[in-house]
């Protein structure tokens, strides 16, 4: 497992290469200069010429580049065009918002799309089956930022149950500690803040956790059912052992590596795909932080946010490989 783990680590080294190249190269054909950006129309070429300067950029291509991933290997993100401050120290908060999201979401996703996997392969062509089925039909074919605007309208302007958009509020009255607010607020003890943001995460998260619930139930009953064949199966029942543990303990059990695989790849896609989710509910992640900078043509946050995406789909991967060990005795990594 060691010399696995080992190979699987260096291979980051290739792979997240490879990414800066891409994006450090697909970023600068992006219409659009910075400097005219930030100076506004009625720049002059002069004025033009001195921030292309200021900010590097007429330097050539493999120069600017070559100075990226020397800053990239002293711990130096560099520094936002934008706002001129350094990238490390502004990139955290938006990625901790949306590590927070990401990961209420896809709570949510594993443990209703997982239970509700389950009992339509328990209950196959039952009207439960077909009902689920068809609302994860629904999830998939579903935009999500329609699904928010729906969220928004009814629980926001028509019920007054929910905040529609924001986490600021919360900033404000809660020290950032590790910038993950549920956790904060408990630190500090504050409970009536906790409950706050739980607030302000239940919309973005139901949002979020669609697509990837539709399909982990779908993947869970087409496992489950295969499973549920099987002969150890039969003499379980045989034996009269009780359908709920059959069901969990043995048939969850040997059905769950696809299953893991599906989870493993939609956690990796929502760290990356939450920009419509982040925009609709103002939400200030990683993509908004994304978006914002491609609109201001920010080279160095597009690159550095997208290389630190990149880097956490890899690891993603990399715990779901493990964990195939972990449900599996049978798998060896040599």
């Amino acid at each position: 497992m060691l010399s696995y783990l080992t190979r699987r680590i260096l291979m980051l080294i290739p792979v997240l290469f490879g990414m800066s190249v891409i994006v450090f190269s697909i970023i600068r054909a992006i219409p659009g200069d910075p400097a005219q950006t930030i100076l506004g129309p009625k720049a002059t070429p002069q004025a033009i010429a001195s921030l292309h300067h200021t900010l590097g950029l007429d330097k050539p291509w493999f120069t600017q580049y070559f100075d990226y991933v020397k800053g990239l290997l002293t711990g130096d993100f560099g520094t936002s065009i934008r706002t001129n401050e350094p990238i490390s120290q502004e990139i955290w908060p938006h990625l901790a918002a949306t590590i927070e999201l990401s990961v209420v979401a896809m709570v949510i996703a594993v443990v209703v799309g997982v239970n509700a996997g389950i009992l339509s392969a328990w209950k196959q062509n039952s009207i439960f089956d077909f009902t689920a089925m068809v609302i994860a039909l629904i999830g998939v074919s579903m935009p999500v930022f329609w699904l928010g605007l729906l969220e928004q309208w009814g629980f926001s302007l028509k019920l007054h149950w929910l905040p529609s958009i924001g986490r600021d509020d919360v900033r404000n009255t809660v020290a950032p500690i590790t910038h993950f607010y549920l956790i904060d607020t408990l630190i500090e003890g504050r409970f009536d803040q906790f409950w706050v943001v739980v607030q302000h995460l239940i919309l973005p998260s139901i949002a979020l956790a669609t697509i990837p619930l539709a399909i982990i139930a779908r993947m869970t009953r087409s496992s489950m059912l295969e499973v549920m064949k099987s002969d150890y199966i039969r003499t379980a029942r045989a034996k009269g052992q009780k359908m709920f543990w059959i069901v969990y303990k043995h048939g969850l059990k040997n059905a769950f590596i696809p299953i893991l695989t599906v989870i493993g790849l939609q956690t990796g896609l929502l760290l990356g795909g939450a920009i419509l989710t982040e925009t609709i509910f103002g939400w200030p992640g990683i993509g908004s932080y994304i978006y914002d900078a491609i609109q201001y043509r920010d080279y160095p946050v597009i690159q550095t946010g997208i290389l630190v995406i990149a880097f956490f789909f890899v690891m993603i991967n990399l715990l779901v490989d493990i964990l195939y060990a972990v449900f599996d005795p049978r798998i060896k990594y040599q």
